[in-house]
């Protein structure tokens, strides 16, 4: 499997500032690039223009910049090509002028476990040793790869484990579809091809809020979406949100994906709770933004997360009342029902599978897609709301005794 080496490059953008909500507050978005040690330019995560302007501002002329960006796309995107030797429809003789100049990159690796269900977990970590996590969940006729946009997250959801992190910084557009490259790898999925693969599907799922990570996550998703690379329908990509309503329509106008919104309660008393996001963008504004998200329709349903949390939010009247918003709005929906994954100093349970089975009764009963989501990874904290990094991870009762010592030690 390839590693980048040092300090990858990341694409000039501007920096502007945004204020968005958690332990780090303000947060410049997106923040000043990392250079590479060695001073050489990672190409993943150019967009065609951006790979061609790069060539040019090299040292190519503007002929041999256009010919040698789309050789160089094929090889990275269609072929998984890391190395410039191997792309042998470019003269040998330029080879090494463009190893001094550039690299074809890959997240750091540094760690990879398997479950016993067969879900694959990276640990994987930046240049500016930061890490992060990605999830592969194969299934008989599919196989989703879930990946990050942040490392860390800012919405503290209180039943997710990776809310319990510090958003440290955006991802690139180069680490998130890094993720993609460096799935591919693994999988043997190389030369990229539409049919008979095992990566079929991708959710911006894992750690962090993908409208958060706005520009990022939309230039990362139409590499992979290209036609003359990765090629992956965008029928087959979901961005999931808790619900940045402001962002909402421009990800469906310039991303156009399907949307996964973790709605996980239909009060504002619990939603403002386990989603304090929602103390800011109301249920009733979300769903409104979704009933206006575009190309939302019967054969584009839009999916609602609703984690099953014992004696919270499980009962028949929040099942009932789930299916009153979802009528009183028109959504053309799915409830993906999602059992509680532990996780150590959680304040919650999940509820029982009798509970879950008679909330999915009723939603279904309503003419409402319900389906119970079998939990996958468990065994590497893999599943639903349980990735977090290993260097991350303490238990309540740790924080709570090293809190203590401090106090004690300022008495």
């Amino acid at each position: 499997m390839a590693k980048s080496a040092d300090f990858p490059y990341v694409q000039p953008m501007q920096i502007t500032a945004m204020t968005i909500p958690g332990h780090i507050d303000p947060v410049p978005v997106p923040r000043a690039p990392t250079l590479r040690a060695d001073g050489r330019i990672d190409l993943i995560g150019l967009s065609k223009d951006q790979l061609r302007a790069t060539l040019a501002d090299a040292g190519l002329d503007a002929k041999q910049a256009k010919l040698r960006a789309k050789q160089i796309w094929h090889w990275i995107y269609n072929r998984g090509a890391t190395e410039f030797s191997a792309m042998t429809d470019i003269a040998r003789a330029q080879h090494p002028w463009m190893t001094e100049r550039f690299v074809v990159g890959r997240p750091e690796v540094v760690e990879a476990q398997v479950s016993s269900d067969g879900t694959r977990k990276w640990l994987l970590r930046s240049p500016d040793a930061q890490d992060y996590e990605m999830v592969f969940i194969p299934d008989a006729d599919r196989g989703t790869l879930c990946v990050s946009s942040q490392v860390g997250c800012t919405l503290n959801c209180t039943f997710c484990h990776t809310g319990t992190m510090r958003l440290v910084r955006n991802l690139t557009a180069g680490e998130i579809v890094g993720q993609v490259m460096l799935a591919r790898d693994s999988l043997g999925e190389w030369p990229s091809q539409p049919d008979g693969r095992m990566l079929t599907n991708i959710v911006m799922m894992g750690m962090g809020e993908p409208l958060y990570n706005f520009d990022a996550v939309r230039d990362a998703l139409k590499l992979v979406m290209d036609g003359d690379g990765l090629g992956l329908s965008r029928r087959r990509i979901t961005l999931s949100t808790s619900g940045v309503v402001p962002m909402m329509a421009r990800a469906g106008a310039e991303i156009g994906v399907n949307l996964a919104v973790s709605l996980h309660a239909v009060t504002k008393v619990v939603r403002d709770e386990i989603v304090p996001l929602n103390r800011k963008y109301g249920i009733e504004e979300l769903l409104q933004a979704c009933a206006d998200y575009p190309g939302a329709n019967n054969a584009r349903r839009i999916t609602f997360e609703y984690v099953m949390l014992k004696d919270k939010n499980d009962s028949d009247a929040d099942a009932r009342e789930l299916v009153r918003l979802l009528r009183h709005y028109d959504l053309p929906a799915k409830v993906n029902l999602i059992p509680f994954n532990p996780w150590p100093g959680a304040d919650y349970e999940c509820s029982t599978p009798e509970r879950i089975r008679a909330f999915s009764d009723i939603v279904f009963g309503a003419g409402i897609s319900a389906p119970v989501r079998t939990p996958r990874g468990r065994d590497i904290d893999a599943a639903c709301g349980q990735l977090r990094t290993a260097a991350e991870k303490k238990s309540r009762a740790q924080v709570d005794r090293e809190a203590a010592e401090q106090l004690t030690a300022l008495a």
